[in-house]
């Protein structure tokens, strides 16, 4: 009897390390967020055509609603990857985040801008204004380099800081001078009568480039899955080339704007091709240069108090996965 019971209490042993050990070959489901930006809503139309699973992903896709939320799940261990900016990436891996961008989704040429009401002709015009904007996040960023262009610091203005949703709604309500948002929010914000982008992301070519960001160990432990969800971004791309309307009826739709409005993104968006993403993890020395683009931002966000110091850019740019794709 003491045998047997020995046995069993083995048996159950075994069953329990068994169960608390991770098979690193074996397949595991991607945990993805994104939210409100032209560049990212492919990710929705991957979902709702069953391209992850062509690719023989599993993939959780959260929508966030905000920005930061999303930004915040990556860093704390709640995603396993995000949709996000090169400058939101540095400011998360200067606090000491490790992070690995694996795929260039677009370029922001327009659709990040500073919205003035009625009056306010320029940046300039800024000076002793109030400005709503989510504090820390890329059309903060748009608004510190536009006003540096002007000849003007934060200290010469009011920052209201607002989730972007928010803050365009206070735009609206006229309880702010100006706004600073990202497409779909700018529709909302330009519904104010009379009031136009006085700066935006088309201003500061480069500047703003829009990723999918991994969790580094998440890259180095699982670079299959990583394969497939670069993978199944290119087909989408190809699907929604091959089926426009259909397309941009799902993205509008998430984005909560009309099919109509979402038209008018395409300008401001610069979705980057296969060819592209290769030239702009290519090393150089001009802003289509990720490394120097991100050398530049760090230098930036230093400068103007966003972080403490300069992040590490050492592994944080990850061009294998996108050289593997088959064009």
């Amino acid at each position: 009897m003491r045998r047997a019971i020995a046995a069993l209490a083995a048996l159950i042993l075994l069953a329990a390390c068994g169960s608390t050990e991770e098979d690193p070959a074996a397949p595991t489901t991607v945990r993805i967020g994104f939210s409100a930006w032209p560049g990212w809503f492919p990710w929705q139309v991957a979902q709702e055509q069953g391209l992850f699973a062509k690719n023989g992903v599993t993939v959780e896709l959260t929508y966030f609603d905000s920005y930061t939320d999303s930004l915040t799940a990556l860093s704390t261990g709640n995603l396993d990857a995000n949709s996000q900016t090169l400058n939101d990436t540095l400011s998360s891996v200067s606090g000491g985040a490790r992070q690995t961008i694996v795929l260039v989704n677009d370029n922001s040429t327009g659709n990040d801008q500073i919205i003035a009401r009625p009056g306010i002709a320029s940046v300039a015009d800024l000076k002793g204004k109030t400005v709503a904007v989510e504090q820390g996040t890329v059309d903060h960023y748009l608004l510190l380099l536009a006003l540096r262009k002007a000849g003007l610091s934060e200290g010469d203005i009011t920052v209201k800081p607002l989730l972007t949703d928010a803050a365009a709604a206070a735009f609206v309500a006229g309880q702010v001078d100006a706004v600073g948002a990202f497409a779909p929010f700018t529709t909302t914000a330009l519904g104010l009568a009379g009031s136009k982008a006085i700066a935006t992301s088309a201003d500061f070519p480069g500047a703003i480039p829009d990723h999918l960001v991994f969790e580094a160990d998440f890259v180095k432990e699982h670079p299959k899955e990583v394969q497939a969800m670069v993978d199944t971004w290119f087909d989408t791309l190809a699907w929604i080339e091959d089926n426009k309307d259909a397309a941009i009826a799902i993205m509008a739709k998430k984005g909560g704007v009309s099919d109509a409005d979402y038209k008018t993104y395409d300008a401001g968006t610069t979705i980057f091709s296969h060819e592209q993403n290769i030239a702009a993890f290519t090393p150089g020395e001009t802003p289509a240069n990720l490394d120097f683009q991100a050398r530049s931002i760090a230098a930036f966000l230093v400068e103007a108090k966003l972080v403490d110091e300069a992040p590490p850019l050492d592994g944080l740019f990850d061009p294998t996965f996108v050289k593997a794709v088959t064009p």
